[in-house]
């Protein structure tokens, strides 16, 4: 006869050593938990939502919306209470029935609620399609509000939508079966696992919430990351000039630099050798140069618009020429840093300067009139509250920066990764392209303040009235060949504005290129993946959809064709150059110091 099981029983040898090993674990993690909370930075309201005049418009476009057009409101919420009541009698039917089953499910499909319990429990499939019912609810209310400036529609629709997706189901242990599930097969080890990762990314971060996305220990920059050979060739206050060794016998003759965003480090463009745009240009046999730029400390503080331009880009187009002994150079400037060259290209014309020959943007803004979904950030509230703490701390720390970029894709950047450390309990990724992106850098007070309230704000640079350099900087004179790329689903550039920007560029000689992805995936697309392909247009003379109407899709990277574009402008072959010259010896192996964030000289 079989022994009945003793209710009793506790848990002995190893299971006990394990639960008292983890009680203890617990303790010490909750003891760090608090301390950690407690050096918390007092953040400023104004950087961590829109400001209070978003709401009371809002609220008033809804009063005068119900009193205007009351049917309208009945029926949004009599659609409502329609669909949810459907459904909750539709699940009672279900469970009258005896099976554990859940009702027939019309709602879309969402890669959050991939696991099948939120398709086949009742529980979990009830309180997946409440949220998605009042998910589409809400939408359709703001959908539907009048009253309102199309830039306070758009404020709207989009904090609307943070606001929701906050509240998915996915994102609370309780009503999470991924989670509940790992911990019912680790026993809860993963739980205790995941108060570990949630404790150390809150000690790294002095009380800050930011999720770590990537293994940090997994990457070193100049070891298994920014491996290209090259050497620091130059260097002052703003920048470090990185010279490329050549992998060809000859090279051509007009040198290339490339000026990447100084809101982020430059290795995006030297990740691992298979998808490093660096080394792709130097194995076509280009002379290439790239700035390194400073991670910038309070000491940046009255740093502007001027000095990275002086400092940065004339300093760096001036030593590359006596470096390689041309008169000329190609230039890039990608995001930021694009909208920067193609100012500087205004004060050169303006000073008879032709040292560049032509200008490749990527994914780069110059006409602000359309900001796109990162325009949401930039409104007064938010900048005012930026100037106040820039003026306070000398340097807009990249906790913000950060912060921002990520909730342009809070699901995948935010939520996600926090659902899967914290309460799946799971090690980060070994990802190269989320080590980067967790390492970001500051922005000095002064050229934060100039960038968002001049250009982005007020779009001066568009309009021929942004004061750089003791000129007034104009798009219109940017007159040389321009190659512009810009991203089809880029959050951070969108691409019908950058598509604006080239038109009101003076040049004759415009190639515009729409990527296939995003602001960093569609730049970073190396042939060999063969993953995201391409449109190409001629005619640049209508609107951004005209164009898109019009263009031809091509299978693969644009790489090839931006090369088949430089290369015609680049000159003919000469013996390939070695990094420096006796003016300018190596200071330091390639990617340099400043990638480290060191900014001492």
């Amino acid at each position: 006869m079989a022994m009945e099981p003793d209710s009793d029983e506790k848990p002995t040898g190893g299971d006990l050593e394990k639960l008292n090993a983890n009680l203890h674990r617990i303790e010490e993690l909750t003891q760090r938990l608090v301390a950690a909370f407690s050096r918390k930075r007092d953040i400023d309201p104004g950087l961590q939502g829109p400001g209070q005049d978003l709401y009371v418009k809002a609220a008033t476009a809804m009063v005068a919306e119900m009193m205007q057009n009351p049917a309208k409101i009945i029926e949004h919420q009599v659609s409502y209470w329609g669909k949810t009541l459907k459904h909750y009698v539709e699940a009672q039917q279900a469970l009258a029935s005896g099976k554990l089953v859940a009702p027939e499910d019309h709602t879309p499909r969402d890669r959050r609620f991939a696991h099948e319990l939120w398709q086949t429990h009742p529980y979990f499939n009830w309180i997946k399609q409440q949220y998605l019912l009042a998910s589409e609810a809400v939408e359709e209310a703001v959908e539907d509000v009048d009253h309102l400036s199309p830039k306070d529609k758009q404020r709207l629709r989009y904090f609307s939508k943070q606001i929701v997706d906050m509240f998915s189901p996915a994102n609370f242990l309780g009503t999470n079966p991924d989670a509940l599930s790992r911990a019912v097969e680790t026993d809860g080890q993963s739980l205790v696992d995941g108060l570990e990762n949630l404790v150390r990314d809150l000690e790294s971060n002095e009380g800050d919430l930011v999720v770590t996305l990537a293994d940090r220990d997994a990457f070193r920059v100049g070891e298994n990351l920014a491996t290209t050979e090259g050497q620091v060739v130059f260097r002052n206050r703003m920048i470090e000039l990185i010279q490329y060794t050549p992998t060809t016998e000859k090279v051509h003759k007009t040198p290339l630099v490339i000026f990447p965003p100084w809101i982020n480090k430059f290795y995006i463009l030297d990740l691992k050798p298979q998808n490093s745009l660096i080394k792709y240009i130097v194995d076509q046999g280009y002379t290439l140069f790239v700035v390194s730029w400073v991670n910038p400390d309070p000491s940046y503080r009255d740093t502007g618009m001027d000095d990275y331009v002086e400092e940065g880009y004339l300093a760096a187009l001036e030593q590359v020429k006596a470096i390689t002994g041309e008169a000329q150079v190609n230039a890039v400037g990608y995001c930021i840093a694009g909208t920067t060259l193609a100012a500087t290209l205004s004060v050169l014309r303006q000073r008879g300067d032709k040292s560049v020959k032509s200008a490749t943007f990527f994914t780069t803004l110059t006409d602000f009139s359309d900001q796109g979904e990162v325009g949401v950030f930039l409104e007064d509230d938010f900048v005012d509250a930026i100037e106040e703490e820039v003026t306070r701390e000398g340097i807009l720390d990249k906790f913000y920066m950060s912060a921002t970029f990520s909730y342009l894709r809070s699901n995948d950047l935010i939520y996600g990764p926090a659902i899967k450390s914290y309460m799946m309990g799971q090690a980060p990724p070994a990802f190269d392209l989320l080590y980067w992106n967790g390492d970001g850098t500051n922005l000095p007070a002064r050229m934060a303040v100039e960038y968002l309230r001049g250009l982005c704000q007020g779009d001066k640079l568009a309009q021929g009235e942004f004061p750089l350099c003791g000129t007034t900087a104009a798009l219109k004179d940017v007159d040389l060949p321009v190659f512009a790329v810009a991203c089809e689903t880029d959050h951070i550039a969108a691409w019908r504005s950058s598509f604006r920007g080239v038109q009101k560029m003076g040049s004759r000689a415009k190639t515009f290129v729409l990527s296939q992805s995003g602001h960093i995936a569609g730049i970073i697309n190396p042939p060999s993946k063969k993953k995201y392909g391409h449109y190409t247009n001629d005619d640049l003379s209508g609107t951004p959809e005209e164009w898109r109407e019009g263009a031809t899709f091509h299978e693969g990277s644009w790489w090839p064709r931006w090369h088949e574009w430089l290369k015609k402008r680049s000159g003919p072959q000469v013996k390939a150059r070695m990094p420096g010259d006796a003016a300018h010896p190596p200071l330091a192996p390639a990617p340099g110091t400043y990638v480290h964030g060191d900014s001492d000289l």
